[in-house]
Formats: C-alpha cells, structure tokens, sequence
C-alpha cells in the first residue's frame, strides 16, 4: 500500500511538471510572437517621407534668339542674337553666405511624395549677358533718326553699346516646380549612389539689366513669362544624410513681357530660347518618419 502511494505521487509529480512545462513553453510563444518587428531604416532618397535640401552652382549656354522690342516710337526685331552666361570668379564668395546671390547658384527642397518619387521646388538663378561684340539682322522701325541711322543695310552693330545692352543677370531666375523619379544604383555600409530624371515648370522672375536707346537702365525684379525642362543628376549619399548632387538640365524659356524701361512706360521686349545647364553642390536628406 505504502508502495501504490509513493508511485502515485511520483507520477502525478510528473504529469504537473509536464503541464507547468507546455503552459511556459506557450507564454515564451506568445510573447515572442507579439513582440513587434523591428523596422529596417531604409535606403536615402528612396521612401515616402523623406526630404531633401541642396544649395550649389551652375554654368548656362543659351540658344540664339530674337529679341522684339515694342515702345513709343519704335517697333522692331534683332534676329539670331547671340549670349552667353556670366560665372563669378572663383574665391571666397562662393562661400560667404551674404554674398551667395552673386554667384550663379541653385536651391533645390524636395520632399517624397511616394517611395522613389520626390517633389521639388527649385531656384535656379542663372545669368544671360548678350554679346555685345555682334552684328545682327535688324526687322521693323524705329522713329528716332539718330538711332534709326545706326541701321545699315539691314543690319545694327551692337558693339558700341549706344543702341543696346541687354541683360539678366541679378538674374535669369527661373522658379520652378518639378517630379523626380529616383532608383538606387549602390547601396555600400556609408556610400549610397542614387540616380534622378524627371521635368519641372515654372516661372521666369528675372531682375533684367537693360540700356535702349541711352535711356535710364532698366534694373527691376519682374515676372517676365514662363520656363519649363527636363533633368537628370547622379546623389552619392555618404554617412546615410550627407550627399553630392551632379545634375544637367535641358529647357525651354519663353519670357514675352521684359522690362526695357525704368518707370512704368508700355516699353517691353519678348525672346524665346532653348537652355542647358550643368550644376553641383551639396545637399543633406533626412527621414521625417522614426525607424528603429
């Protein structure tokens, strides 16, 4: 009898310490399972939620245009006139930042809208400067004989400056909003190498620097027509914020209300051309969503 009851103990003793066993092994289960997954933190310039800010320079090379001016007492074309852009030289201005606005620079804020697809809002402040060295095709008239007489045979020598200098170089501002599609090319432990292409549109607000006909120099901030291109840059992303932008854009700008006279005169020219430009800098992406 004593026997039967020390054996019963024994396996009750057992089938207890199995249950006790099976109940921890569920609970370490559920705990395991409920514990949320961690987040990866995901590539730059790739995610919904992200942004970026860039600030460099840029280099311009513009089409021929003709440029038609419309006043009192004049009304007339220059065809096939020829420009160029107007690069500071290279020093300390390119880097103190109240001096900034001298130089041929680029802002660009973007901001993703999608995974791999950023919205972005630029300023590319680029500088045109008509040569003044040509001899163009002149069409229409002018009602001053002095200035009319500087027409020969069709043509108007512009080397003097007396009939005309023509500028935008506080500057050929062009205001634009675009869509970027980006995709990674590398992904390394701190170098990321990521490409962009997409198109923007927008507004031209140049600050015009133009002398006609011995006039006061028009020099005035103005919304002077529209602007619209296509683009592409190469992002190296280094120690996951930080990051290099080369980028080259191609574009067309239609600018149909310059100002070419101080005051508020009807005086105003029109010109449309095709545009390239090249730019870099530097920039810093950032998530705006916590990752683990």
């Amino acid at each position: 009898m004593k026997n039967l009851l020390v054996a019963g103990l024994l396996m009750s003793g057992i089938a207890f310490g199995q249950v006790k066993k099976d109940t921890l092994e569920k609970e370490y289960k559920l705990e395991v399972a409920s514990k949320p997954e961690r987040k990866q933190k995901p590539l730059p310039l790739s995610k919904k939620g992200q942004v970026f800010a860039f600030f460099g320079w840029n280099r311009g090379a513009y089409s021929n245009s003709d440029i038609h001016f419309t006043g009192n007492g004049y009304d007339f074309q220059l065809n096939n006139v020829s420009s160029r852009d107007k690069p500071t030289k290279f020093g300390i201005v390119y880097f103190d930042p109240s001096w900034f606005t001298v130089t041929q620079y680029n802002f660009r804020l973007g901001y993703f809208i999608k995974d791999n697809l950023a919205l972005v809002l630029g300023i590319d402040h680029m500088k045109y400067v008509m040569k003044q060295n040509q001899t163009v095709d002149f069409s229409g008239y002018i009602s001053d004989p002095k200035y009319a007489g500087m027409v020969q045979n069709g043509q108007v020598n512009l080397a003097d400056e007396q009939f005309l200098t023509f500028e935008h170089t506080d500057g050929l501002n062009y205001e634009n909003l675009g869509l970027e599609k980006y995709k990674n090319l590398i992904h390394k432990k701190n170098i990321d190498l990521v490409w962009s292409y997409g198109a923007g549109i927008g507004v031209m607000f140049p600050k015009s620097n133009i002398k006609l006909f011995g006039n006061e120099r028009s020099d005035r901030f103005h919304v002077a027509g529209m602007g619209t291109d296509l683009r592409s840059s190469l992002n190296m992303v280094f120690w996951k914020n930080w990051m290099l932008r080369a980028e080259v854009k191609a574009g067309y700008i239609n600018m149909w209300d310059i100002k070419t006279t101080l005051n508020n005169k009807p005086d105003k020219a029109r010109q449309d051309f095709v545009f390239g430009e090249v730019l870099a800098g530097i920039g810093y992406t950032f998530n705006t969503k916590k990752y683990n």
